[in-house]
């Protein structure tokens, strides 16, 4: 039921009922309606803002997720990075170590990767320091594991050549000294020679034994002659890279010969008298850059510390050579 208005007439002092006409009666109503929206619109804003909707939650409950999950993968970078610094360590300090290589600095192992506009891209992001920051540590850490892969390959062929060198030096006698009729007869240095009765350097060691005795070579590699040398007699050179050689002097016949490939412990040849020679021997060289060096450093393999001991003090005797 619709409500009447009256009004106070002091003329008549009595009320009179309003008459409302249909211009007056609409611009209340749209009042009414105005003042209305405008309860509702500042009630909706409120409860917006404090109380989140479904799809708000759901958004913040991702948001959480996912900096949940880029926080759980920098504290695997960083026990990633922990790891490859502890083999950085090792790469740098054992395996360059033992095989004579320098270690890679830190400046080349650590750089940074890519340019300033690199992560430009990635600002515009929810969150984007902790993006960028994961994304920065995880290409310096593939960057540093690709810098350590190519060191291992680089060390694996320092291996391989190290095996090939350990292969090829001079590391035994080039007689076995299990023979009871082969025995040192003199050493490296300056002895009297045999003939012409001087000083001389005498630029090798002298094994002497039975006119036969197999003759070994004391390394891998490559048989650069079996020939005849004046004062040598038959004699044989190999060369075994690494900037070393060996000869063997006063043969009587060869095993060997020119351009063929030997192994340490083949037998080259043998024991013989040929050349400037006193008797049954043979003279042994060691050759390191084209510079003959006491052969008695190198019989490494083949000797115990008891046997290379006595091999040491027969060879500090100044007894005249057999060449």
């Amino acid at each position: 039921m619709r409500k009447t208005g009256y009004h106070f007439n002091p003329e008549t002092l009595s009320y009179d009922k309003i008459h409302l006409t249909f211009k007056k009666r609409l611009g209340k109503f749209c009042v009414k309606v105005f003042q209305t929206l405008s309860l509702a619109l500042i009630i909706f804003f409120v409860v917006s803002i404090l109380i989140d909707s479904p799809k708000e939650k759901a958004l913040k409950r991702e948001k959480a997720e996912l900096l949940a999950q880029y926080e759980l993968l920098d504290e695997q970078i960083e026990r990633l990075d922990e790891v490859l610094q502890n083999l950085e360590n090792r790469d740098d300090n054992i395996y360059r170590v033992i095989f004579e290589s320098e270690p890679i600095d830190a400046s080349i192992r650590r750089a940074g990767s890519g340019g300033v506009d690199k992560y430009e891209m990635l600002k515009h992001m929810p969150n984007a320091d902790i993006v960028i920051n994961t994304h920065k540590k995880l290409d310096e850490l593939s960057k540093a594991v690709y810098i350590q892969s190519k060191s291992y390959d680089e060390i694996e062929s320092l291996a391989k050549n190290k095996i090939d060198m350990l292969a090829s030096i001079p590391a035994i006698l080039p007689v076995s000294m299990n023979n009871p009729s082969v025995h040192f007869s003199s050493s490296f240095g300056y002895r009297i020679h045999p003939i012409y009765k001087t000083k001389k350097l005498h630029a090798g060691m002298d094994f002497a034994g039975p006119i036969g005795t197999p003759i070994y070579a004391t390394g891998s590699g490559t048989v650069v002659y079996a020939e005849t040398h004046k004062g040598y007699g038959k004699c044989i050179l190999i060369d075994h890279g690494f900037n070393y050689q060996t000869q063997y002097a006063h043969l009587d016949s060869y095993n060997v010969k020119k351009g063929q490939k030997v192994k340490r412990g083949d037998i080259i040849g043998y024991m013989g008298n040929t050349g400037q020679s006193t008797g049954p021997h043979v003279h042994y060289e060691v050759l390191k850059n084209g510079v003959a060096v006491n052969p008695i450093n190198y019989y490494f393999n083949d000797l115990s510390a008891d046997e290379y001991d006595q091999l040491v003090a027969e060879a500090n005797n100044n007894g005249q050579s057999m060449d």
